[in-house]
């Protein structure tokens, strides 16, 4: 176990109980990757299946004052990282599902793949991964712990770019880890930002040097004051995120409502006119039966008024000759 200065035990080990925040909190996530360099490491070897002797630089390009309030410019905690000077990972920690993060990734990532500045080659274009750590299912129908997604042919499955990477942790889903995640240590982290209390904390922690180290700064993190209240403000940034996202979930439904009415209204008024049209079709067939059987009636009125015109024609005749 490792020791402190002083030779006692980590500071962590005396902790015990529910934790007050959990890594989950973007801004402690953030915390502790800026905080320990060696954690930075660690996790990056971990997701992108590397040795650490083969990582000589791992640097975080946005770097944030740690306590301090967040402003326009830092209030998407990213983390922009520079590996061995030749790669870029953005780090992402997403709780709230705005049903949006396929769109929103990729925005993300072409933010971070757009590097060069005027007039310089594009092929000097550095390899970007977006790697999101998400507390919900991206794909629900098709769920998995460690995915990784590139452009490629669709008939040929031939990689267009293998710069240009999206990866996705899913903390939901750590039970689906495969050998691999288990050999690179991938649902270690996983587990270790979803733990609740220092005792899973521990447990972590007696199997992995990395995740003590960072269970040790991440300790220490929470101890601090100006951490805590920004950790807080961002608990309830989150807490009116999912209640925007449940009124605008109860206003979809209520719209829902509203057009399966509107379309129940619509049908009962469509069968009234079709009702309405058939009703007066069988009135106009009954009116032409009507106005046929009239005519017929006057043509056989004016016939008999012609044969009684005829008859008393011919009846004066015959009275004339018998005068």
């Amino acid at each position: 176990m490792k020791k402190t200065n002083k030779g006692m035990a980590p500071s962590y080990q005396n902790a015990s109980g529910k934790m007050r925040h959990t890594l989950t909190n973007d801004y402690l996530f953030r915390a502790l990757l800026q905080k320990n360099n060696k954690v930075l490491k660690g996790l990056s070897c971990s997701l992108k299946h590397l040795k650490m002797e083969d990582v000589r630089s791992v640097t975080i390009e946005n770097p944030i004052l740690l306590g301090e309030a967040l402003d326009d410019k830092t209030f998407v905690l990213d983390v922009k990282v520079l590996l061995n000077n030749s790669s870029v990972i953005n780090y992402e920690m997403q709780v709230v599902n705005l049903l949006n993060w396929a769109e929103r990734s990729l925005i993300y990532l072409c933010r971070v793949f757009d590097q060069l500045h005027k007039g310089e080659d594009y092929l000097k274009i550095k390899p970007a991964t977006l790697i999101s750590f998400l507390d919900f299912t991206l794909f629900p129908e098709q769920p998995e712990f460690y995915a990784t997604y590139q452009m490629m042919n669709v008939e040929t499955h031939h990689l267009y770019t293998d710069k240009f990477a999206l990866s996705v942790i899913d903390l939901k889903q750590i039970g689906l880890a495969t050998e691999e995640d288990r050999e690179w240590q991938i649902d270690c982290w996983a587990s270790l930002f979803k733990a609740t209390t220092w005792e899973e904390i521990k447990m972590l922690a007696e199997k992995n040097e990395m995740i003590r180290e960072a269970a040790e700064t991440l300790y220490q993190l929470t101890q601090e004051e100006k951490i805590r209240e920004q950790c807080i403000a961002r608990e309830e940034y989150y807490r009116n995120m999912n209640t925007m996202e449940k009124q605008r979930a109860l206003l979809e439904a209520r719209i829902e409502m509203m057009k399966e009415e509107e379309n129940r209204i619509r049908e009962a008024r469509d069968k009234v006119v079709e009702e309405r049209d058939k009703i007066t079709k069988e009135r106009d067939k009954i009116t032409k039966e009507r106005d046929k059987i009239t005519e017929e009636r006057d043509k056989a009125l004016s016939e008999i008024e012609k044969k009684d015109a005829e008859i008393a024609r011919l009846r004066r005749e015959l009275e004339k000759k018998g005068n």
